[in-house]
């Protein structure tokens, strides 16, 4: 069955019927009933235009890979340009700083690497924004080391702009300002937006378990307000603490923003840590199981809301996966998310007439309180079709709301396949009929070229990411979704 959190007033949102389908038992939830149940869905027929190889990379045994930076992109568009950063591992230097950042472009001719660090040094990847009039910008974390750093070491955050019409020209440092003289490590968790209409940028970096750096840009090119997020505190097992909260994704228009992270504590719960350590020979294991929020209507002006727990999946050692976050046009933050029921190392134990499942789970949040609910997507039992972190939003120019993700399908010859799909939330929450993308190469994790990063809305679907058959390999996915209205067109949301 769904699972369904509290609203943060202390109401419960009702259950909602779904129904099985196929071989994943992928449950949809239908339509609501109301004024706005008739609106139309947009049908697409989704036409992939490019299938391309961007690079491939050694893994670098430091705990990170390309596609860490999940809650931000590694992908973005000006104009006919697509622009992607990547990372390298540096042949002989050692972990943890032992990659480089680099970007690619895609013109016509195709991709062509156009710029690498030459002489940084860093662990993480670098996500990336852009501007419409041609200003893109790769957030950087270089070590300050000189030599091996086998624990890490200090490092100095820097934003590089670059000239989308001359790549041949040196980036340049735009030197973040912060409050204070925060100390800045390998371990970055950083986070990267832009407002494209406004010409800002807005950074998030991670210091410790305690809290979350963040600087703004404004559109006159200047760091003109810094602050600290604290993260939410936990007064609920034995060692009362902060809760770090990371993978965030974030969004920021006109000054306000809204950030939505996963929990990424040392396993809190005694028990369960030493059953952990008896299995693993480690001394650590880490909870993603809580999904936070919270927001301000002016980042400059106003301090951030009071933290909202989301969803939870703390009662059966679960797992939560944030997948992204959109704005619409009302102010409304719009959240999908995955949420796994149970750790299954540790239901024998621990609960064992718990039950299996993974949903896909929907939620819109107004001025700081869940308003609307959906489990869009469930899958039931030990084996699951779902994954948290290859689920994206995709906005069109009139504000239709789509979902891209990836199932996995255990056929009944024992076979994985694996599955791109595309499907629209409707205004009332409902969603539309899931179409596959059909792919030769589909992506088990990708980015996309988001807004939140500065690209447009768009008919075209962009993707960045790995694909199933390739290891080691990123690559680019363009698609035309070519909409077709199936009945009077739906209202723009407000």
């Amino acid at each position: 069955m769904t699972r369904f959190h509290p609203n943060p007033n202390g109401s419960e949102t009702p259950p909602l019927r779904s129904w099985v389908l196929g071989m994943c038992l992928l449950a949809v939830i239908p339509p609501c009933n109301g004024p706005l149940a008739a609106a139309a869905a947009a049908v697409v027929d989704p036409v992939v235009e490019a299938e391309e190889d961007v690079y491939s990379y050694t893994g670098a045994q430091n705990g990170a890979g390309p596609m860490w930076c999940s809650g931000s992109t590694s992908l973005a568009r000006v104009g006919d340009r697509v622009f992607a950063a990547g990372l390298e591992t540096i042949p002989d230097a050692q972990p943890l700083n032992n990659c480089r950042w680099m970007l690619f472009v895609r013109e016509n001719d195709g991709w062509t690497r156009v710029r690498v660090d030459a002489d940084g040094r860093t662990r993480e990847p670098s996500p990336i924004a852009a501007f419409p009039d041609g200003r893109v910008f790769v957030s950087v974390n270089p070590t300050l080391g000189k030599g091996p750093e086998p624990n890490g070491g200090p490092a100095r955050p820097d934003v590089l702009q670059f000239n989308a019409d001359d790549l041949t020209a040196a980036p340049v440092s735009l030197a973040p300002a912060w409050q204070g003289e925060p100390d800045f490590r390998e371990h970055s968790y950083r986070t990267f937006v832009a407002d494209g209409a406004r010409g800002e940028l807005l950074l998030f970096q991670n210091i410790g378990y305690t809290h979350a750096e963040w600087t703004l840009r404004d559109g006159a090119g200047k760091w003109s307000a810094q602050g600290r997020l604290k993260w939410p505190w936990d007064a609920a097992h034995r060692k009362p603490g902060p809760i770090r909260v990371c993978y965030p994704d974030v969004a920021l228009r006109d000054r306000a923003v809204h950030f939505v992270g996963v929990s990424d504590v040392i396993e809190p719960n005694p028990d369960w840590r030493a059953f952990k350590r008896e299995l693993t020979g480690r001394e650590w294991d880490y909870d993603f199981r809580r999904l936070f929020y919270t927001w301000t209507p002016d980042v400059a002006k106003q301090p951030f809301a009071e933290w909202v727990e989301i969803a939870s999946r703390e009662a059966t050692a679960g797992h939560v996966q944030p997948g992204d976050l959109w704005l619409a046009p009302n102010g409304d933050a719009h959240l999908i998310w995955t949420e796994r029921a149970i750790d299954e190392r540790l239901r024998e134990k621990f609960f064992p007439d718990a039950k299996q499942s993974e949903q896909l789970n929907y939620a819109v949040v107004r001025g700081g309180k869940v308003v609307k609910r959906r489990t869009i997507m469930e899958a039931l039992g030990s084996s699951s079709g779902l994954s948290g972190a290859a689920s994206r939003f995709h906005v069109t120019p009139d504000n239709r709301l789509f979902v891209v993700y990836r199932i996995f399908d255990d056929g009944k010859d024992g076979r994985r396949t694996i599955e791109n799909r595309i499907v629209e939330i409707l205004l009332d929450g409902a969603t539309g009929e899931p179409v596959r993308i059909p792919f030769k190469k589909p992506f088990t994790n990708f980015f996309t070229n988001t807004v939140r990063a500065g690209s447009p809305p768009s008919w075209t679907l962009e993707m960045l990411g790995e694909c199933g058959r390739v290891p080691n390999t990123i690559s680019y996915a363009r698609v035309n979704l070519n909409p077709r209205i199936s009945s009077p067109p739906q209202p723009t949301r407000p």
